[in-house]
Formats: C-alpha cells, structure tokens, sequence
C-alpha cells in the first residue's frame, strides 16, 4: 500500500487524463444510445409506410384543388379514428392509453394532431405549394404518430394499472354493457351506468363529449310491445216498453 501511495504521489498528474478519458467513454456511450434510439424510430416508421401506412398524397408538384382535398380527407380519416376512442366508452376502458396523454406516444401523436390542424387550410382556401407540402407532411406525420400509437396501446391494453384496479376497470366494462342494453329496464341501466362512473373514477377520464354519447345511449327508452286493441263493447239492451 505504502508503494501506491509514492506511486501515485509521483504520477498524479495522470488523474486529469484519466478522468477525461473515462468521461469521454461514457459520454460516447450515451450518444450512441441515443442514435441508435433515433435509427430504431426512423426504421419503425419506415416500415409503417412501407406497409401502407403513410398518407397518400398528390406530388407536390401538382399544386391542384383535388390533391389539397385528399389530403384534408386523410387528416379527416385519422382523426375520425382517434374519436372513436374519444367518445367510445367501452373502447376507453379496453385500451386507457389512447387517452392518457402522459404516455409518451399518446403525447407525440396528439403534438402531430396539433400541428397538422394548425396547419389545415380554411374553408375555400388554396394552400401554396410551399404550404402545402408543409400540411401534407403534418399529415403524414399525423397518421404515423396515430399508427405507432394505436399499436402500442392495443399492445399494453391495462399494463399501467395495478391488479385491484384492472378488476375495477373490468368491473366497469361489464356494467358499461347492462347500462346501454335496451333489454334492461331504465333503473337497471341507471343504476349500472352510476356504478360505471364510480368504478372510472380516479382510473379513466372520460372527455365531455364521452359522457354525452354514454348518457344518450342509456337513456334510450326500451321498444315498446305491441298491445292488443280492446274488445269492442257489446251493443246495449233496448229496455221493455222503449221504442224499437
């Protein structure tokens, strides 16, 4: 020990290198991560679009009315999509994620849906081909974020919560059906949907217009049943003595 002490005395100066050495290791090691993180991304959604999953769109050379119209039709089309977890109860139970903004792929689809509805034309307005390559690459880039998304939220399905809450999130999915089967009878499907509410809450958000779709669905009155007409009245009796 006494020899590593002198040693190091005598060579202390080697300290700086080192250091530096070993930072510059580990820092080229981080940085290595990272583009292989980025080169996975690019390739996954390399073969989303090589799978048909980019927009198709006219070349931007054609700066043409009918080509702005499909694109604006694509933007429609995911966004239309993306409603249908919005306002579908039971499908927000099934795949939380898709509306959980914290999840980072939930975030970065609903950052492309941001950017491409800042960029949609207005009503009777012609993009400039400038601008209309800019939208068409939003929307491109919105339906991959949506693909990538959507994919991973039917992946995970629940994995976020814990085993009581996943029994409350089935619970309310079970109830979610008597409440919005017209064979129940209005107090049944009252009483499931408020079950449903407590079992949610604190677990899911259900948006505004989630709640407006569910509350009409359950207060669907139930089809009524065809009723005999009543029996006509037998004719009355002429009383004794009265004229005919």
């Amino acid at each position: 020990m006494e020899h590593f002490w002198t040693f190091a005395g005598s060579y202390w100066w080697l300290v700086f290198p080192l250091f530096g050495m070993t930072m510059g290791a580990v820092n080229a090691r981080v940085k290595h991560r990272e583009v292989t993180a980025r080169r996975r991304h690019r390739e996954q959604l390399e073969l989303i679009r090589a799978q048909g999953g980019a927009v198709a769109v006219a070349p931007t050379s054609t700066v043409a009315a009918d080509g702005q119209q499909r694109i604006i039709a694509a933007q429609d089309a995911v966004t239309h999509r993306w409603l249908e977890y919005e306002l579908d109860a039971s499908k927000l139970i099934s795949y939380p994620a898709m509306s959980d903004g914290r999840q980072p792929l939930t975030a970065a689809f609903l950052r492309a849906k941001k950017a491409a509805d800042n960029l949609r034309p207005d009503d009777g307005e012609t993009l400039t081909p400038e601008r209309l390559r800019e939208y068409r690459d939003a929307v491109t880039d919105y339906e991959v974020a949506f693909e990538v998304a959507e994919r991973d939220a039917r992946r995970v399905k629940d994995a976020a919560f814990t085993p009581d809450e996943r029994k409350r999130l089935d619970t309310a999915k079970q109830l979610l059906t008597v409440a919005t089967d017209q064979a129940a009878t209005p107090n049944e499907r009252q009483l499931a949907y408020k079950r449903v509410r407590e079992e949610l809450d604190g677990l899911i958000l259900l948006s505004n217009e989630a709640v407006d779709v569910l509350e009409k669905k359950v207060a669907l009155e139930l089809p009524r049943t065809a009723t005999a007409p009543p029996a006509s009245a037998p004719p009355a009796e002429t009383a004794p003595g009265s004229a005919a």
